[in-house]
């Protein structure tokens, strides 16, 4: 029997800079084939470039950063974008009303805190992507452990829902 096409996962932060590119490296590490992930976010940083401690704290992890940037969320609506599953917005509030996606992908919320936001010294900011990064790799650890048959939309959206409180 054939490998179905992979699980998409879209992770959505305002600026796609930090959480959500955590969430995109570290699926994409983990995901065995199993998984693509993607990030985007509704005001990517107009450099392009992801929060240089989220860089940081993926590679000190042995995760891979090449390729990752900060990138728009109409870059996932159009008609040739690449077809998303699952989106799971990361944002600690999750208070901006998203986008309609193509195919209507499963939508949800897994929050966290913005480990770049303050003005703490880098050294503290560090600390707490690390700790971001190490509360979004419980989560996706355990949706990565869900059988083949469990990823239909009805079922992800039962999985992902459940695993908010991981």
């Amino acid at each position: 029997m054939d490998r179905p096409d992979p699980t998409a996962v879209l992770f959505l932060c305002t600026h796609n800079s930090a959480r959500s590119i955590l969430g995109e490296a570290y699926l994409n590490h983990i995901g065995a084939g199993r998984f693509i992930a993607y990030s985007a976010g509704s005001t990517p940083r107009s450099s392009g470039q992801p929060n240089p401690l989220a860089l940081r704290t993926l590679q000190e992890a042995g995760i891979d950063t090449q390729g990752l940037r900060s990138k728009s969320w109409s870059d996932f609506r159009g008609d040739d974008a690449p077809r998303i599953d699952l989106v799971v917005t990361v944002c600690g509030a999750a208070d901006q009303a998203c986008p309609v996606f193509p195919g209507a992908p499963v939508m949800v919320h897994w929050g966290y805190d913005d480990p770049s936001a303050g003005d703490a010294p880098d050294a503290v900011k560090l600390q707490a992507f690390q700790d971001t990064l190490d509360r979004m790799r419980r989560r996706i650890d355990a949706f990565v452990t869900l059988p083949d048959e469990a990823l239909t939309p009805q079922r992800i959206a039962d999985s992902a829902r459940g695993l908010s409180g991981v």
